[in-house]
């Protein structure tokens, strides 16, 4: 079996294209830590800004102990072509009532679930990067992805 040569990729087109991996996978994982062990789970981010992710999550699952003892998390896109982006950060916990209630108005399945903006179990996360990279599938090369 012949190896897979990876596409070349021009360094210009490197935002656009993790921009495109991450539009394209609905349920990236988020990586956390666990005392001295590492946990993956798939989420479903409620928001993208550029990199930054808003995950909604409840107080009483596990992760938001792991968050709040590590803040420091990892998710990983990954699109139908195994393009893969990886976006390394800092979770912080969103207090902002307005960013709360767009997050809200736009997503009608936390509505459904949860009932209300002031339930008590709704916490959300905002994942603030501090580095992006891409990968071609098989390339096995990242390529940094500017933040600015």
């Amino acid at each position: 079996m012949n190896k897979p040569v990876p596409e070349l990729i021009d360094p210009a087109q490197v935002t656009e294209l993790a921009k495109g991996v991450v539009l394209r996978d609905r349920f990236p994982y988020l990586a956390t830590i666990d005392s001295d062990q590492p946990r993956v789970r798939p989420v479903s981010p409620v928001r993208t800004d550029g990199f930054t992710v808003y995950v909604a999550n409840l107080r009483s699952y596990h992760k938001t102990a792991e968050i709040e003892a590590n803040p420091k998390v990892e998710l990983c896109y990954l699109d139908e072509g195994h393009d893969q982006v990886r976006i390394t950060g800092i979770a912080e916990t969103v207090i902002d009532r307005s960013v709360l209630q767009e997050l809200w108005d736009a997503n009608p399945l936390m509505r459904q679930y949860l009932g209300s903006l002031d339930n008590p179990q709704l916490i959300v996360y905002r994942i603030v990067p501090s580095q992006v990279r891409f990968m071609r599938e098989w390339a096995l090369e990242y390529h940094d992805v500017s933040l600015e």
